[in-house]
């Protein structure tokens, strides 16, 4: 089965990141034929100066790579090495209805939050559809957040294949509802674009100020909590065994347990999941020949598939 997804180097990849998107695909990397790729060309709905994004788009590769991703074993590229998409994103926009778009929640979101009412923002996920359908991907790995934006690239690829015949294979969501929602340092959901993040691999004493500041309800130390309510709790059992995760949830029920306790302990299982692949990932990510070699031959990778698809779709258009 081939499974697809890709992630946005807005900003430095969070727990969020990990635990949505990026784990999964390198679990999926042994039994699927997985394509996964840096959104750098969606990133430029929000991120305005060239030279952080490219910063960032690099720091993504060598993230995925430190955390165990194996280029040879998937297709991994970044989204701006393969134009074609682009491409794509036209031939799909002239089958893509207006009020299709302007129902997404997802850019009333963004819009209401401050970022700029953009031709680009308003047509990301036509974007995020050639994405998918490019590579014929059978299942796409999302959180609950972008759900309308699959419904939206599965209504376009039947109205595409109604008018010119099977072309496109029509993805299905892969959405895992324990992990639907990653929440950050202030209960909504952790984003870049709400600054409530735990980036993977910030220092320790970010880590540990981040986690310190989770928002947290008033009870005092010796009062009984409810783990489900409880933030640090959703983050903690993340991290450990279902056996840790009910010895943690005894102790907040039983009272005697401060927040504090927790934010220790909680600190402690990020940097010990985390820390011992920081040194790796600094060198990679300084091994500028190494990171480009590998973007590099993703890209060749990922175009060979691409070819196939846009030129079934420029015969049937007519442009070829």
């Amino acid at each position: 089965m081939r499974i697809l997804s890709g992630i946005q180097p807005s900003g430095r990849l969070h727990l969020g990141n990990y635990f949505g998107m990026m784990k999964r695909m390198i679990h999926y990397q042994n039994n699927h034929d997985l394509f996964c790729f840096i959104v750098n060309l969606h990133a430029l709905t929000s991120v305005f100066d060239g030279k952080t994004l490219k910063e960032n788009t690099q720091g993504a590769v060598a993230d995925f790579l430190a955390l165990g991703l194996d280029p040879t074993r998937c297709t991994f590229w970044v989204q701006s090495d393969v134009p074609i998409v682009t491409e794509l994103l036209w031939y799909l926009s002239n089958h893509t209805p207006l009020g299709l778009l302007e129902r997404c929640t997802s850019y009333k979101d963004k819009v209401d939050k401050g970022l700029s009412a953009s031709h680009g923002l308003f047509s990301y996920p036509v974007l995020m559809a050639a994405d998918m359908l490019l590579f014929q991907a059978e299942r796409i790995p999302v959180g609950k957040d972008q759900k309308q934006h699959l419904e939206i690239a599965r209504d376009i690829a039947f109205k595409f294949n109604h008018v010119y015949g099977e072309t496109f294979v029509i993805p299905a969501p892969d959405i895992e509802n324990d992990l639907a929602l990653i929440p950050g340092l202030d209960g909504q959901k952790m984003s870049k674009s709400y600054g409530n993040t735990i980036d993977i691999f910030a220092p320790e004493k970010e880590i540990h100020k981040k986690v310190m500041s989770i928002k947290t309800d008033s009870k005092g130390v010796n009062e009984p909590k409810d783990p489900d309510t409880c933030l640090l709790y959703q983050l903690y059992k993340l991290f450990v065994s279902e056996e840790k995760c009910a010895l943690m949830a005894d102790k907040l029920k039983s009272g005697g347990y401060g927040y504090g306790d927790v934010k220790k302990d909680l600190a402690n299982e990020i940097m010990g999941t985390f820390s011992p692949l920081r040194e790796k990932r600094e060198k990679i990510f300084a091994d500028k020949k190494y990171l480009l070699e590998v973007m590099h031959l993703g890209a060749k990778k990922a175009q060979t598939t691409a070819l196939k698809t846009i030129e079934t779709v420029r015969q049937k258009v007519g442009v070829i």
